[in-house]
């Protein structure tokens, strides 16, 4: 098989006697093809003729041709060919040596050749010779690959116009001729003989192109033995040129389609914002995706392979741009597939941003079940003032407080927190996919849930002025503050106010007597807090700053920066409550013998007293952070807490943020004690 190149029936270059096969061109007239116009209807086919039948019509041709002009040429041509093989069969390979004027052509880099001037010689081998953009340079004899013949003093001025005239005769349709005679006769040929052949001629310019054509032929010709500058080339069997034209229209059609891709990139990022394609239709063509997700790895230094890397490489290169991720991420981002504020980290570390189609579905499912598996256990405390405080711009909503002052004058406190066990239970599809990100992930710029957003927003959440489903912990403290009761069970709770930090810390500081719950809330706060560092607790109140970006896909958004003093009273109000409730579940736990995430932190070989020169507050707690040793984590039993000053932890007041909290959750043998 073999494919049919359109000859030009104007070539710029007259040979002064015809070539052999000057009547055959005459039977495959120029086509003109214009480039392929740029659509984002991406990976249009269409249908080409076999290659069988490409090679069917040209030997029909051929045999044609020849009977037409068999009279005429066919003498002349063997006679030519005889001619050439016995006056050249003695000095074939004869080498010329480098001399000074002579046109020559040799190996600038990897990727260009560049035709020069010798000058002169550079040392021992070496010669300076000047190319066609006016450089002088030393070269090696081996980087010259021809000596273009029947020159003795070449002007440097003229290499351009005879380098384009060479080009102008780059027709390659004429190895295609030069191959079926030289197969038939079983001739090899060297370049001169080659252009007597073609252009019938063996000039300097028609020898050149003919070492052009053979130097970038692929599928014809083979080189057979090579002396110095000068070559002897064969004719390649039918069948392997067969299978290199078939190989060779397999890689054009890759480059053509590759070619498409670049336009389609192209021109997606000279259109507007507006304009730009979604994200999700660069996913729908196999190919583009594939290159697309090459860019992404490369943006990251996360290529799976050496393919990708190639592939994204190549994309670079082919767009004008620097083979750097900063690269990739500017073009990803400039056709829209990135926003212009990418957080790379979150593709870096694999954290997902969305959840699948299915995973939506299911939660959905669950809040559409009215069903409760614990409904006979829970306790109704909606008669209970309840506050749930946090910061303003909260979505997850997974804890609130309630207190009283008992008739004894101790202090009970119920710690509510949101149930997700009454939606999703162990092993299920939604659990699974809850477990595989461990965590929520909070950022200045958006909120990725554990849980899908219509959970875990909303039917999970403790909403103000709704019933809500919660698993209670209640306390009752005595006067110096360690615990005297305790108890854990299933709930139902109606959120009474949503406040957040700044709001409850007003309240507390006008001490309305309204909201004495609130009040008697900050006074068990604060026997916790003295009782905790009796017990050696070290006090690690420090200051948190928190961005929050409300227009992250702006090119100039809008920031704000908060920061928070965790010596609060708010603030320390509820990290008390959340010790407690730790504390709480861990005794829980170990008397009833069930496994837990048991929060241990040995006490650190440290004397507090040597960051006294520190100012007290946050310097001096960060100090005394960098020194502590690590947590650790027993699912049989508590290790002691040395840092809060507890026997005992437990993290179990986000369930809907946090996996290991949900773990707690599930000994669903809280509701049978």
């Amino acid at each position: 098989m073999m494919a049919v190149r359109a000859v030009t029936s104007c070539s710029l270059f007259r040979p002064s006697s015809p070539p052999l096969f000057s009547s055959a061109l005459r039977f495959f007239p120029y086509r003109s093809r214009g480039p392929p116009s740029l659509s984002l209807r991406y990976g249009a086919h269409t249908q080409t003729r076999s290659v069988q039948s490409l090679f069917n019509s040209l030997m029909e041709e051929l045999r044609a041709a020849r009977k037409r002009r068999q009279k005429r040429v066919s003498a002349a041509a063997s006679n030519r060919m005889g001619l050439l093989n016995e006056e050249l069969a003695e000095d074939r390979l004869v080498n010329h040596s480098l001399q000074k004027g002579l046109l020559l052509e040799f190996k600038k880099d990897s990727d260009r050749v560049l035709l020069a001037v010798a000058q002169r010689p550079d040392g021992k081998k070496n010669w300076m010779v000047s190319d066609q953009n006016g450089f002088t340079s030393s070269i090696k004899p081996q980087q010259v690959t021809y000596i273009v013949p029947g020159i003795d003093n070449f002007d440097q001025a003229d290499i351009a116009d005879f380098a384009q005239k060479a080009q102008d005769n780059m027709d390659p349709s004429l190895l295609e001729f030069a191959w079926v005679e030289l197969l038939e006769k079983n001739k090899s040929v060297t370049v001169e003989e080659l252009a007597e052949i073609i252009f019938g001629s063996t000039e300097a310019l028609e020898s050149y192109s003919a070492h052009l054509l053979l130097s970038k032929d692929e599928v014809y010709f083979t080189v057979l033995e090579t002396k110095g500058f000068r070559s002897v080339y064969g004719p390649r069997p039918s069948g392997q040129v067969e299978e290199l034209i078939h190989q060779k229209l397999a890689k054009e059609a890759v480059e053509k389609e590759f070619q498409e891709f670049i336009e389609l990139l192209a021109s997606v990022k000279s259109m507007s914002s507006q304009d730009k394609p979604p994200k999700h239709s660069w996913t729908k063509d196999e190919r583009i995706w594939s290159r697309i997700e090459s860019l992404e790895a490369y943006a990251i230094d996360a290529c799976k392979n050496d393919e990708q890397r190639k592939t994204a490489g190549m994309v670079l290169k082919e767009m004008g741009l620097a083979k750097t991720a900063s690269s990739a991420v500017k073009l990803l981002i400039d056709i829209g597939y990135f926003p212009v504020h990418i957080n790379l980290d979150l593709l870096k570390l694999g954290i997902p941003t969305d959840h699948s189609d299915e995973i939506i579905s299911a939660a959905q499912s669950l809040l559409l079940d009215s069903s409760d598996p614990d409904e006979i256990d829970r306790k109704n405390l909606t008669d209970l003032k309840v506050y749930a405080i946090d910061v303003d711009e909260a979505d997850e909503l997974d804890d609130a407080l309630s207190a009283t002052k008992l008739q004894d004058g101790r202090i009970k406190v119920w710690i509510h927190v949101a149930d997700p066990t009454r939606y999703v239970q162990p092993g299920s599809i939604v659990d699974r996919e809850a477990m595989r990100r461990g965590t929520s992930v909070f950022l200045p710029t958006a909120t990725y849930s554990m849980f899908p957003e219509n959970l875990a927003m909303g039917g999970m959440s403790l909403r103000q002025g709704e019933l809500c489903n919660a698993v209670t912990v209640s306390v009752v403290l005595h006067n110096d503050g360690s615990i005297a009761e305790y108890s854990v069970f299933n709930s139902v709770i109606k959120p009474t106010y949503m406040l957040t930090y700044e709001s409850a810390s007003e309240l507390l500081h006008l001490n309305l007597q309204e909201e004495g719950e609130l009040r008697i809330l900050s006074e068990a706060a604060n026997l916790r807090s003295n009782w905790r560092r009796q017990q050696g607790a070290i006090e690690t109140a420090t200051l948190d700053t928190r961005i929050k970006v409300s227009n992250p896909e702006d090119p100039e958004p809008s920031m704000k920066l908060y920061v928070e003093n965790q010596a609060d009273p708010a603030m320390r109000l509820v990290s008390e409550m959340m010790i407690l409730c730790g504390e709480a579940v861990a005794t829980f736990g170990s008397r009833n013998d069930i496994p837990l995430p048991y929060r241990g932190q040995p006490q650190s070989d440290m004397n507090v007293s040597e960051f006294s020169h520190l100012p007290e507050g946050p310097v001096r707690s960060f100090a005394l952070v960098r020194v502590m040793r690590a947590a650790e984590i027993d699912f049989r039993k508590p290790a002691r807490h040395g840092v809060l000053g507890i026997p005992g932890y437990v993290q179990f007041t986000s369930p809907i943020r946090r996996y290991l909290d949900l773990l707690a959750h599930y000994q669903k043998c809280f509701n049978k004690v």
